[in-house]
């Protein structure tokens, strides 16, 4: 008897090992075992709900901290082993870890990763087609009161808002379009401090001190005790709440909407192909 179980334990632990090597050849090669399979997509959605939707948002339409994953090309590579390894592996100084490293899902199998990969599949949508003139969209960017007050792009501009640089290769179309007619209605979460476990949404802050001097600004970061912000000359201040006379937060974003009138759909069309095609490097 011990030596039929001893051989059954050896069969079991061989059959192991070689399930784990075709595994992980599986994953070498790059190939999507379930391509294309409308079941396993659906499967791979409660995947993703439960380990990658708190940074890319349900649908994978892109959060505060994760790019829309719905659009093409994505920016760490686009192929399904791609997509895998991004998943896997994590990448290096941004906010996407390796699978299982955060508290955020209980990490997954290659097989699980492989379902999540057929989701992400089965959503893309080809991106929009953008018909503006990328080079006036950079001096509508940079020019007079334009984005650039404000907003950072590749190094160069204001602070007081989201850096931009990679908005048009993490957002789609439809996001930004909002984001400029309607800024309000979604704001921004913490694209410049992605690292933050929870970083704090782009929120204005109104304060007064004792001695009455007045600022204005966006959130920085907030606990029980304390308020961070940065004013609208771009100083960063730290208060202790109960030292202030008064201090209010809102969601009515401090950046204004631009409707037509404001920004005319040309206008507008140039600068989302700045947004895309600067992000791409395709304003060098």
């Amino acid at each position: 008897m011990k030596i039929r179980a001893l051989q059954h334990c050896i069969a079991t632990l061989a059959l192991s090992l070689m399930l784990g090597a075709m595994a992980s050849t599986t994953a070498a090669q790059g190939k999507n075992p379930y391509a294309g399979d409308a079941k396993i997509a659906k499967v791979g959605e409660s995947q993703f709900r439960a380990n990658c939707a708190f940074c890319h948002g349900l649908g994978a339409r892109g959060g505060g901290r994760g790019p829309d994953l719905t659009r093409t090309p994505k920016k760490h590579g686009d192929s399904d082993a791609e997509i895998f390894n991004t998943v896997n592996s994590g990448v290096p100084g941004t906010a996407m870890p390796p699978n299982g490293a955060t508290q955020q899902g209980v990490g997954m199998t290659e097989e699980e990763i492989w379902q999540v990969v057929t989701y992400i599949r089965s959503v893309e949508k080809k991106p929009g087609k953008i018909t503006g003139d990328a080079q006036r969209g950079r001096e509508l960017f940079y020019g007079g009161d334009g984005c650039a007050t404000c907003h950072m792009f590749d190094g160069k501009g204001g602070r007081l808002g989201p850096d931009l640089t990679a908005a048009g290769t993490s957002r789609s179309t439809e996001y930004l379009v909002e984001s400029l007619r309607n800024p309000s209605r979604r704001l921004a979460q913490g694209i410049s401090e992605a690292m933050k476990e929870f970083s704090a949404e782009y929120e204005t802050v109104e304060v007064m001190t004792n001695d009455r001097t007045n600022y204005k600004g966006t959130l920085l970061n907030e606990d029980s005790f304390t308020i961070q912000f940065i004013d609208l000359r771009e100083q960063v201040h730290s208060f202790d709440k109960a030292s202030l006379k008064s201090w209010k937060k809102s969601r009515q974003s401090l950046m204004p909407a631009y409707d037509e009138k404001a920004l005319p759909e040309k206008d507008l069309q140039d600068l989302l192909a700045f947004l895309v095609g600067g992000a791409a490097g395709g304003d060098k």
